[in-house]
């Protein structure tokens, strides 16, 4: 009989999945020779301490009013107003998006309000860290910089300092020295996420993480890291462009419909005005297959373009492609406009693109879509026009929330032509057409396009 004891686990370094033996393949995620050992925690007392006390909510104070401010309007407005004393966030993002610009640049804004901010950098050099500094103007004594990335270290340091603000970056440089396992790996962001929050929420610190992205973009790591700290964000947008965009997948502090727009510039992240036309390109107005949409992002409108491209195609199956909108929710159009309008899709390969790299979730963006592909499958040119509603799977045109806040802001951009559902309260101006199915918007499309060519001749 084996009356060995389990002093030890083994643990997947891929996902977490642990074991009382060695295993040559996780059974969770399928990963070969994944699994190394780890000393057991032992298990807490029972008799340690007696049991806290229930309180009454009324009687608990509110850390909601608690905020930081960093002074950076778009950043706060996904925060929910502020940074809240005590608590955990985490952004993540694509390499080289901007990530610790945005972090340090916060860091500086904070610490020139009179408070401490330590920022720990376990993946640049002093003198790389510098140059960003120097080129965002970060020079605060306020700003303290650490450069450990043993555990350890860095409480240490938190103990020392006792900083009103603490910024790791980024969570998979930081290691644990007696795991015998390299940075980066389950175990390792596991325990160190483990032991930095326990410290943080009882000196009440806000703590700010900054993660890595798999290849597949969501965060790398443990999902258990997602669901410790009550801020998840997500910074991204196209490197080869200037725009960025925050956004919250998780705030429990806030909505997590809002988003932050940036605009990248030599001295760092700029704050994007309501009014700058970041997703649009007034020059391909007039060209068949371009449709702007105002899109609900939380309580403002922003307005975005739509492309859509229908080419013959000579392949057995045509191709679909998107970028910046859901594919099934194209299949779901391109099947609502052949069976509700009558229109040939099946020997054109269709290709759809969002301006700016935006990604648009807001059903309004059905309408708008369904009529950039009609023009470019007719090729028909249209006048500049703004048109929202979702699309029910008859070709009916739904409402959508906040109509008259589009239209206004659509206006208030010089868009005179405007495509809304009918029941809305708005369809009697001079310019705005409320229509009842997709038939009738075409129908309607036709006759502009007409005057259109007349006015070209």
């Amino acid at each position: 009989m084996n009356s060995r004891r389990h002093d030890s686990l083994f643990v997947c370094q891929n996902c977490g999945f642990q074991s009382l033996r060695w295993l040559g393949r996780c059974p969770e995620c399928g990963e070969w020779n994944s699994f190394v050992e780890r000393a057991q925690a032992p298990s807490p007392s029972r008799t340690s301490s007696p049991p806290s006390r229930p309180v009454p909510i009324h009687q608990i104070s509110s850390a909601q009013s608690q905020r930081i401010q960093t002074k950076i309007s778009e950043f706060d407005r996904v925060l929910g107003g502020g940074i809240v004393t005590g608590s955990c966030i985490l952004i993540s993002g694509e390499p080289g998006i901007g990530k610790s610009t945005l972090l340090l640049q916060a860091a500086e804004s904070i610490a020139k309000q009179g408070k401490k901010v330590l920022y720990i950098s376990g993946e640049e050099a002093p003198s790389q860290l510098k140059i960003r500094a120097d080129r965002i103007s970060a020079n605060s004594p306020n700003l303290a910089v650490g450069f450990q990335s043993e555990i350890g270290e860095i409480l240490a340091l938190l103990e020392s300092s006792d900083p009103d603000l603490l910024i790791v970056d980024s969570i998979q440089a930081v290691y644990v020295g007696e795991i015998p396992s390299s940075p980066g790996s389950v175990i390792q962001v596991r325990e160190c996420a483990s032991r930095l929050f326990s410290s943080v929420k009882t000196k009440r610190t806000p703590l700010i993480l900054v993660g890595h992205v798999t290849k597949e973009g969501s965060i790398a790591g443990p999902k258990l890291l997602e669901h410790l700290v009550d801020v998840v964000l997500y910074f991204e947008g196209d490197r080869s462009g200037q725009t960025r965009i925050l956004r919250a997948q998780k705030n429990r502090f806030g909505d997590t419909s809002e988003i932050g727009i940036f605009t990248m510039s030599p001295e760092g992240l700029k704050e994007a005005s309501e009014d700058q036309q970041l997703f649009i390109d007034r020059k391909s107005l007039f060209s068949p297959g371009n449709v702007v949409v105002p899109v609900l992002e939380g309580a403002r409108v922003i307005l975005a373009g739509v492309q859509a491209l229908a080419a013959r195609s000579y392949l057995a199956i045509p191709r679909r492609v998107v970028n910046g909108f859901d594919y099934n929710r194209l299949l779901v159009i391109l099947a609502i406009l052949e069976k509700a309008a009558n229109l040939r899709f099946g020997q054109h390969d269709v290709y759809v693109n969002v301006l700016g790299g935006l990604r648009i979730e807001d059903p309004a963006c059905d309408l708008p879509l369904a009529i950039a592909l009609f023009s470019s499958l007719e090729d028909l040119p249209l006048p500049p026009l703004v048109a929202f509603g979702e699309l029910g799977l008859g070709g009916e045109i739904r409402p959508v929330p906040a109509a008259s806040k589009r239209i206004q802001h659509s206006r208030r951009l010089g868009f005179e032509i405007i495509f809304i559902p009918s029941d809305s309260k708005a369809e009697k101006e001079t310019g705005v057409y409320g229509t009842e199915n997709i038939k009738e918007v075409f129908g309607i499309i036709r006759k502009l396009s007409r005057k259109e060519k007349r006015k070209d001749e």
